[in-house]
């Protein structure tokens, strides 16, 4: 948010410089990123002055050129070649001295004035022409000056440019009552005790009812109140220089008075407002109401756009009793009904208008205004009515014109003050130092809380309706302290603190980098999705998924209502965006975080997904291309197991619900990553119609279970021995069955099983034949022939027992 540090001066007394100024609103919450000067002539012309061409005669080089002296108010008149046509004695010219520093028009790099020679004649400076002092365009000659000003007069006071400073503020969300001048003025009022003061409207009057507009509110809970009123005999024009450029320091561009004036109030007093032309609303009627789904309006961008029916919107009386809409309420104006050029009446709006009505509509069309802004956030209640007779007052004032109607106010229901129970107890404890009572009451005042019900204890906080983020004892505690000042509460001698959590051994960030480094080198790109998701998404996988859903109460949209159960979802959206634009060889991960309700609890956990889909291998002159195959996504979970010490994991099959086939594999009995291809059916929700293998960490239990400690074993000084079995079984027997019998089998000499070779065929119906490796070790010796023989006897024993295996010689 921007705000005009000379603005700011004008609503409350500021001494202080814009630095200081800064850091005093930095300690209140409203964290001011930068500071800038902004000139109505960018440098303010320093070093050009108003000078008198004394002489003026023919460059003896140059045709073209004059040498002339010019009187600038200094002892000795400055020596200056000039290549003006229209140059002459006794003119009164602008000139830009040695050391002046010129911003031309069109140009990016500044002019910086030297002494120098220019075909042998000295030249002390220049006379300027209006594009030289980035004034205008014009370049037909310089500047001549009708003006009884002294020479050496700075230019800066002759043009009456002026200076200001833009301080942009990190709005936070919750902080919707500093969204204006006044906002910020109030915190500054509470750390400065100054007082705030508003221009007066007391000069407000009605001055006949010839044109009366009358207003019906039809939805009540998305506008709970209306007002407005009419102003004839108006003149559309440009804006006086002090309100552009007042518009112009907090960066908005000048349109014309009347709708720079709803501006100048939506940021000085943070309540929005609308002006239309009066002869375009038929009917000399406003409804505020909603419109049939579908219901075509062309807003003031030009666009044409499909109105819902939870759209509010500011209608005229229309033809055959239907509302014709000319305003999406709170958001943005109508191509036709606004203010134009032959406008000489309009109706003046200002209202209060619910902030899920607004934001709803705001998102659902993309739309961020000014207005759209301040109104999803919440606007004060009680603002309208003053800010309408101030810019009444100041339409008056600038376009003429008269009050033609009275003002209309509908408001059914005021929305009432918030009733907050307080604790001094709590409130010393939450600071973290006692303060004194009446510093408490000091704060609250100067925020406009008022106290009732004190007693010793406790008493009862009064928090006016615009500080919509001020509900709770903890809220209105934060307030005192943040006026008290952060900085204010000592720290003790000596520290303690509690604590609820274990304290990590390991650095979680140096082992997520690990693994991301890891992954990043082999080829996979990092995703950052939102954790907001579409609720449609998760319950279509019902109770594959743990828990219920976490819901939002203040969602934005329906498509972002709840918050994520699974990575699965934002990452095939992923996959979906970038095959759309024929990016279909893909390979992603991210770290993320889950949501879930698990008997009645909120429970969040950190989770890992791998994503691989498309081609694992690039067409190129060497070799073909290569689909992904659930060993290439399996070789990778491996890699991150490894990386995280992870070894010695028990398998499973995965959950046929989401996984056409897959595995899960435990870690000390507990799942630790859950892997395969992902059923059609979940990844056409996402209209993704490649196979897409995935990969769901437990990232929280890997942290968990990882040992930094370096384990290390002593290199046998006994050779490895290696025997192969060819192995005909039932086709329905995996190979981990094979592995686990083997292990269990033979646990003293067996090292690891592989399978480096399986087959079916015609003459193996309802078999599968694999061909296994053992490698078998002893630590204490060299094994002989007869030790291996008796342990593959015991493991061909074993298989045919437990599989009805048939051995192949």
């Amino acid at each position: 948010m921007k705000i005009s540090y000379k603005w700011l001066k004008e609503l409350i007394d500021i001494t202080e410089t814009p630095e200081e100024t800064g850091r005093l609103l930095t300690g209140t919450g409203l964290e001011v990123e930068s500071i800038e000067e902004i000139e109505s002539i960018k440098g303010g012309l320093q070093g050009v002055v108003i000078g008198e061409v004394l002489t003026c005669e023919k460059h003896p080089e140059a045709d073209r050129l004059s040498n002339t002296t010019v009187d600038v108010g200094e002892e000795n008149p400055l020596s200056i070649v000039c290549g003006a046509p229209n140059v002459a004695a006794g003119q009164k010219v602008i000139v830009a001295k040695v050391g002046a520093v010129l911003y031309p028009t069109g140009s990016e790099q500044p002019l910086i004035l030297k002494k120098s020679k220019i075909r042998g004649s000295l030249s002390e400076g220049m006379i300027c022409a209006e594009d030289e002092l980035g004034l205008g365009t014009s370049h037909d000659g310089i500047l001549v000056l009708e003006t009884a000003l002294p020479n050496g007069t700075p230019a800066s006071e002759y043009f009456g440019i002026s200076s200001d400073y833009l301080i942009e503020i990190g709005l936070t969300p919750n902080r919707a009552d500093a969204a204006s001048h006044y906002g910020v003025a109030r915190d500054l009022k509470a750390v400065l005790n100054r007082p705030v003061s508003l221009s007066s409207v007391d000069g407000f009057s009605v001055h006949n009812k010839d044109l009366q507009v009358q207003v019906e509110v039809r939805n009540q809970e998305a506008c709970p109140r209306y007002t407005g009123l009419t102003i004839s005999g108006i003149k559309v024009g440009d804006s006086p220089e002090w309100l552009k450029q007042r518009l112009q320091t907090i960066g908005i561009r000048s349109i014309n008075n009347i709708v720079d004036i709803t501006n100048y109030v939506c940021h000085e007093l943070g309540q929005p407002m609308h002006a239309f032309d009066a002869e375009k609303i038929t009917g000399k009627k406003v409804i505020v109401t909603t419109v049939p789904a579908g219901t075509p309006f062309v807003t003031l961008d030009g666009i044409e756009r499909k109105i819902s029916a939870s759209d509010l919107m500011i209608c005229n009386e229309g033809t055959n009793g239907n509302p014709e809409p000319m305003c999406i309420a709170g958001v943005f104006g109508g191509l036709t009904s606004g203010v134009s050029g032959e406008t000489t009446s309009i109706f003046l709006e200002s209202a209060y208008f619910s902030p899920i009505w607004v934001r709803k509509t705001a998102q659902r069309f993309s739309l961020k205004t000014d207005s759209s802004f301040r109104f999803e956030r919440g606007t004060d209640p009680n603002m309208p009515l003053y800010a309408l007779k101030r810019a009444a007052l100041l339409i008056q004032e600038i376009a003429g014109g008269t009050i033609s109607s009275e003002i209309t106010d509908i408001y059914p229901e005021p929305i009432q003050d918030f009733r907050v129970q307080m604790s001094y107890q709590h409130i010393d404890r939450l600071i973290g130092k006692s303060l004194d009572k009446s510093l408490i009451k000091s704060i609250l005042n100067s925020l406009d809380i008022v106290i009732e019900n004190e007693t010793e204890t406790s008493f009862t906080a009064i928090v006016p309706p615009y500080r919509v983020d001020v509900q709770r004892e903890a809220d209105v505690i934060e307030e005192i302290l943040r006026i008290y000042g952060f900085g204010q509460v000592e720290l003790s001698e000596s520290l303690s603190s509690d604590y609820i959590s274990d304290f990590p051994v390991n650095d979680p960030e140096k082992l997520k980098l690990r693994v991301s480094e890891l992954l990043a080198a082999n080829g996979f790109n990092e995703m950052i999705n939102n954790s907001l998701t579409k609720p449609e998404y998760q319950a279509s996988l019902g109770e594959a998924l743990a828990g219920s859903p976490v819901k939002i109460l203040n969602y934005l949209s329906e498509d972002l209502s709840v918050m994520r159960q699974t990575l699965l979802f934002s990452g095939l959206e992923v996959i979906a965006y970038n095959s759309n634009r024929r990016q279909r060889d893909l390979k992603l991960f991210e770290f993320g975080k889950t949501y879930h309700l698990l008997n009645e609890k909120y429970v969040e956990k950190e989770r890992l997904s791998v994503f691989v889909t498309g081609n694992i291998q690039q067409e190129s002159w060497f070799e073909k291309s290569r689909e992904t195959v659930f060993h290439d996504l399996a070789a990778f979970v491996n890699q991150v197991l490894a990386a995280m010490k992870i070894r010695e994991v028990e398998k499973q099959h995965a959950d046929t619900r989401i996984y056409k086939y897959g595995l899960t594999l435990l870690f000390n009995k507990k799942p630790v990553v859950t892997f395969g291809l992902l059923q059609t059916a979940v990844a056409k929700k996402l209209d993704v119609k490649a196979g897409v293998f995935f990969a769901d960490f437990d990232w929280e239990y890997m942290l968990r279970q990882y040992d930094a400690a370096v384990q290390y074993k002593e290199v046998s000084k006994f050779p490895e021995v290696r025997r192969d079995l060819s192995v005909v079984v039932n086709k329905k027997i995996t190979f981990e069955e094979l592995r686990q019998i083997a292990f269990r089998t033979e646990k003293q000499l067996l090292r690891s099983v592989n399978a480096f070779d399986v087959y079916e065929g015609a003459n193996l119906e309802g078999k599968k034949s694999y061909s296994i490796s053992f490698i078998l070790q002893d630590e204490t010796q060299t094994l002989t022939d007869k030790v291996i023989d008796k342990s593959m006897q015991r493991l061909i024993a074993a298989y045919e027992r437990e599989f009805e295996a048939v051995i192949r010689k």
